[in-house]
C-alpha cells in the first residue's frame, strides 16, 4: 500500500469511527470511502480491532506530543503550565477536531487493548503530574486529579463538540473564557 493510501484508510476510519462509532463502522465501509478493496484494508489491519486500537493510540501520540510541545518546564508556575496545556489541547483540536472526537468516543471501550489503554493512561499521567503538582502547592483544590481531568476535559470536549455541530461559533474570546473557567474550577 502506498503511503498515501494508507493515509487515506486511516484518515477515513478515523472520521467514520468519530461520526458513527466502533459498532456502526465495518471494514467495507471504511474501504469503500478510502477507495481501496475490503481485502486490501485487511492485508494492512488483521481486523476492524487492530486498525480501531492503531488509530487510537497513534491519536494519542499526537495528542500528547502536541499538549508537551514547547511547555513551560523553567517555571513552576502551575497556573501557567495550565493555560499552556489547555491551549496546547486547542491548537490540537484545531489541528484535528476528528482526533479529539474519535479519542473521547472510544476511551475506556471494550475493544481497546492492553497498549491502548497504557498509552492513554500515560497521557493522563502528564494531567495527573501538573494537578498533583498545583494541589501540592495549594493552588488547585484537593480533589483526585482524575476528577478534576473530568471537570476541564470534559468541559473542553463539550465545547469543541458543540462547535462541531455547529451550535457555537468558535471566537477568541470563547476560547479565552472557556480556559478562564476551568481554571477557576479546579484553582482554590
Amino acid at each position: 500500500m502506498t503511503i498515501n493510501k494508507q493515509h487515506d484508510i486511516l484518515s477515513v476510519a478515523l472520521k467514520l469511527f468519530a461520526e458513527r462509532g466502533y459498532d456502526g463502522t465495518t471494514i467495507p465501509m471504511i474501504a469503500k470511502k478510502a477507495k481501496v478493496g475490503t481485502g486490501t484494508l485487511y492485508h494492512y489491519f488483521k481486523s476492524k480491532e487492530s486498525l480501531v486500537n492503531f488509530l487510537f493510540q497513534s491519536c494519542i501520540e499526537k495528542f500528547s506530543e502536541v499538549m508537551q510541545k514547547d511547555f513551560p518546564y523553567s517555571t513552576t508556575d502551575v497556573p501557567e503550565q495550565f493555560r499552556h496545556v489547555f491551549f496546547q489541547m486547542v491548537k490540537f483540536t484545531k489541528i484535528d477536531i476528528h482526533a479529539l472526537l474519535f479519542i473521547d468516543s472510544h476511551v475506556n471501550q471494550y475493544y481497546l487493548n492492553e497498549q491502548s489503554n497504557k498509552v492513554f493512561n500515560d497521557f493522563l499521567n502528564v494531567l495527573r503530574e501538573l494537578l498533583d503538582k498545583g494541589i501540592v502547592q495549594g493552588v488547585i483544590v484537593n480533589l483526585p486529579s482524575d476528577a478534576l481531568i473530568a471537570i476541564v476535559y470534559g468541559a473542553f470536549v463539550r465545547l469543541y463538540k458543540i462547535i462541531e455541530a455547529g451550535e457555537l461559533e468558535e471566537s477568541e474570546e470563547i476560547i479565552n473564557g472557556v480556559e478562564e473557567c476551568c481554571w477557576n474550577a479546579i484553582r482554590i
